[in-house]
């Protein structure tokens, strides 16, 4: 059985979370409301609301955890020459926050194989959104001639950034929006991504997953730090790409 949360009712230690052998592993606890104050307690303690249409808030602490170490990020030669080709094009470019809602409604309404509906429903966009306007929660935007066509958006806590979707409506978009995501974190002393659930797609990009224990002890390390203060994307940000081998 998993707890059940009032407005102001602490979460339960992680510990707590449904184990491997459930129907519903890393499932922590249920209701709480979505406050910005809720997210922000949560997301500090490595913990996630993830519910469908007509459930209620559902919250979830996954272990293994799915991470991505910025410095294990792999570029691909080919995705080099993408993003090589997206920067000498005119018209091409990376944006931060220009247009947040647009990127959230995006990772909602796209189509993914395998996926019927989204976790990222009305009541989600609205807490996200209003979370950003605080100045904690950033999107990262793939632009072509005055369209955005890509992106993804996240959490940034202290020196930590938390994944939460990506969207992509061109080849690749995403991706680059990725890369730059990478390279913003270099930058910037983020050492780690989370991506919360484990996928063959992240790893082939360089995540892999971590022990609860050492997810949380990254976080407690890095949460208080001072977080970026300045949220745009600078052309020489792209200097800190790597090529994989």
């Amino acid at each position: 059985m998993i707890e059940w949360l009032n407005e102001h009712d602490p979460f339960p230690e992680t510990s707590q979370a449904l184990g491997p052998d459930t129907d519903a592993p890393g499932l922590l606890a249920a209701g709480g409301g979505l406050s910005v104050q809720r997210l922000r307690e949560a997301y500090r303690r490595g913990i996630f609301p993830w519910f469908g249409p007509g459930q209620p808030v559902m919250w979830w602490s996954t272990a293994p955890r799915m991470v991505l170490p910025v410095d294990d990020f792999k570029l691909s030669r080919s995705l080099r020459k993408t993003i090589d080709k997206f920067r000498r094009t005119p018209g091409c470019e990376i944006r931060i926050d220009h247009s947040f809602e647009q990127v959230i409604r995006h990772c909602a309404n796209t189509p993914r194989e395998g996926q019927d509906g989204t976790w990222i429903v009305d009541p989600i966009q609205q807490a996200y959104a209003d979370w950003h306007e605080l100045g904690q929660v950033h999107s990262f935007e793939t632009w072509m001639d005055g369209e955005l066509v890509g992106g993804l958006y996240g959490i940034n806590l202290g020196r930590m950034f938390y994944g939460e979707s990506m969207f992509a409506h061109r080849a690749d978009a995403s991706k680059i929006a990725l890369a730059a995501l990478v390279c913003f974190c270099r930058a910037h002393g983020i050492e780690v991504i989370d991506c919360q659930q484990e996928t063959d797609h992240l790893a082939s990009m360089g995540a892999r997953p971590w022990p609860r224990a050492d997810f949380e002890a990254h976080l407690k390390r890095v949460v208080d730090l001072p977080a970026p203060a300045n949220w745009s994307y600078d052309e020489s940000m792209w200097s800190h790409l790597k090529t994989s081998s």
